[in-house]
């Protein structure tokens, strides 16, 4: 059956399509979340009607896709990770990528991450991280606006201005620090230093006390996908980012030429 004749099946398309599109705001609410939510949280954030919003729950939560917690709160359940999971296996692109993580690592001294563009947002796939570092949870899985990372700088700078505007749309860009430029004109300035540098960075525009380089893997065109590596701030001196930065650089053109070597696309 097509989208087309799905659409226009009697008594069926409107209730199905209004409750996946249900389904889905409730999984994206959660994912987001800091952490679980209670029942009326969620019902104050996604709005829909109690009843509804009871029934879409427990059947999300009778297939694992949410799961109650010990008070009644709701959370994300194992079934999102297994079918997240899915994602990460069938990536061609993948096990090339984290090869390079783990050299680039090596060599830097940094965590490095690995990125996709969606969009005005960049999806982590890939993170390989030193033995020092501090953070509590993984990026893997995490989307952030592209704006106010260096992955993200990376790969916006291989638009042109009008896609460029079609990606941020018209509203006001995120702010998730202090630090994040939310200028149009600042970060259009900024982009125009990566195209020809080809590194982009970011000081703490969104993890404070973190600095970010990164380059785009050239495997595609435009690049799709970006490295970077993550320095703590008091280390991030100029020598350092120019250090760091030739490594990404060496590093990205290798992975690009692996990856198109093997038919990657």
């Amino acid at each position: 059956m097509t989208a087309s004749e799905y659409e226009t099946e009697p008594g069926r398309s409107a209730r199905s399509v209004k409750s996946a599109d249900r389904t889905l705001q409730i999984l994206e609410t959660l994912a987001a979340a800091d952490g679980p939510m209670s029942v009326a949280e969620l019902h104050r954030t996604v709005g829909f009607p109690r009843s509804s919003l009871h029934q879409l729950v427990h059947t999300m939560a009778a297939s694992g896709w949410v799961e109650f917690t010990g008070d009644g709160s709701i959370a994300i359940g194992s079934r999102a990770l297994v079918v997240g999971t899915s994602y990460l296996d069938r990536d061609p692109a993948l096990p090339h990528a984290v090869a390079t993580l783990e050299s680039l690592r090596e060599a830097s001294g940094y965590t490095t991450h690995y990125a996709r563009r969606e969009q005005a947002h960049v999806l982590y796939l890939a993170t390989r991280e030193t033995s020092d570092s501090h953070r509590a949870t993984s990026r893997v899985g995490r989307r952030l606006p592209a704006h106010a990372t260096a992955l993200g700088k990376a790969l916006l700078a291989e638009l042109s201005a009008a896609e460029l505007d079609q990606v941020l749309g018209e509203g006001p860009l995120a702010a998730l620090t202090d630090a994040t430029i939310t200028d149009r004109k600042i970060l259009a300035a900024g982009l125009e230093q990566v195209r020809a540098s080809r590194v982009a960075s970011e000081r703490e525009e969104n993890t404070p006390g973190v600095c970010c380089v990164a380059a785009t893997v050239g495997y595609r065109i435009p690049a799709t996908d970006a490295i970077s590596c993550s320095i703590p701030v008091g280390r991030a001196t100029e020598a350092e980012l120019a250090r760091v930065g030739g490594l990404l650089l060496a590093a990205a053109d290798a992975l690009g030429a692996r990856l198109r070597a093997a038919g990657v696309r």
